[in-house]
C-alpha cells in the first residue's frame, strides 16, 4: 500500500540534498529518458538515449519494462516512473554528462520532481523539461529564446518558462540535481529544433514504440 504521508516526508527530506550548481564540466554527451505505458497489461517501459551533443548522433539506447507500481498521483511521479528508469539505467556502459528528463526538477511542490529524484539517487546532473507546470506563470515573449521566471507557491524561483520555438507553447525548465537554472535553460534551447529538445523527442518516440512493436 502506497503511503502518501511517508512519500511526502521522503520527498521533503531528499530535497534538502539537492545541489543547484553545475560543475562547469564541458558537456560532450547528453542523455534523455521517457516512459510509456501499456495499461491493458499494466506495464511501464523506460527508454534512455545518449547522444553526442553537437552532432546529435545517437550513441546508446537502452530499454527496460516493469509492472506499473502505482496509479498516477500528481506530485508523486517519481515513485511511479523512477524504478523502471533505474532498471534501464543499469544497462548503460557509462552515463551521459547531463540527463534530460520529461518532467519537473525542483519546480515541484516539495522541490522533488522526477528529474531531481533521479538525479539525486543516481548522483547525476539532470534537467527537468516539462510540458505543463505545477504553478501559475507569466508566459514569455513569443520569440524563440524568450524566457520568464517561474516561481513556486512560496515565491522562490524554481525555473524558467522557455520559448523554444517562436509562437509555440513554452516548456518549463528546472534544475534536477547538480544543475543551475541558467545552464539548464541554455542546454534545452541549444538542443531544441521543435518544442522539445531533440534528445527528449527521440526518447519519447522510442518509448512510444516499445509496446507498439510488441502488440
Amino acid at each position: 500500500m502506497f503511503n502518501l504521508n511517508k512519500a511526502k516526508e521522503a520527498q521533503q527530506r531528499l530535497s534538502n540534498l539537492i545541489s543547484l550548481e553545475y560543475s562547469g564540466k564541458p558537456i560532450k554527451t547528453i542523455g534523455a529518458v521517457d516512459c510509456s505505458y501499456d495499461f491493458s497489461r499494466q506495464l511501464i517501459a523506460a527508454v534512455v538515449v545518449i547522444l553526442e551533443i553537437n552532432s546529435l548522433r545517437l550513441l546508446t539506447e537502452v530499454e527496460s519494462q516493469d509492472r506499473i507500481p502505482l496509479p498516477y498521483i500528481p506530485g508523486f511521479l517519481n515513485f511511479r516512473e523512477a524504478p523502471v528508469i533505474f532498471k534501464a539505467w543499469r544497462k548503460l556502459a557509462s552515463p551521459p554528462d547531463v540527463l534530460l528528463v520529461d518532467g519537473n526538477g525542483i519546480a515541484h511542490p516539495r522541490r522533488m520532481g522526477l528529474a531531481s529524484y533521479i538525479g539525486l539517487l543516481l548522483d547525476q546532473a539532470t534537467i527537468g523539461c516539462a510540458k505543463s507546470p505545477f504553478f501559475p506563470y507569466q508566459p514569455p515573449a513569443i520569440e524563440r529564446g524568450s524566457t520568464s521566471p517561474f516561481y513556486n507557491d512560496r515565491g522562490e524561483q524554481v525555473g524558467l518558462c522557455l520559448r523554444t520555438r517562436t509562437g509555440i507553447k513554452p516548456v518549463f525548465v528546472s534544475p534536477g540535481h547538480k544543475m543551475d537554472i541558467s545552464t539548464a535553460a541554455r542546454i534545452v534551447l541549444k538542443l531544441a529544433r521543435y518544442r522539445l529538445p531533440e534528445p527528449l523527442r527521440l526518447a519519447h518516440q522510442r518509448a512510444q514504440q516499445v509496446f507498439r512493436s510488441k502488440s
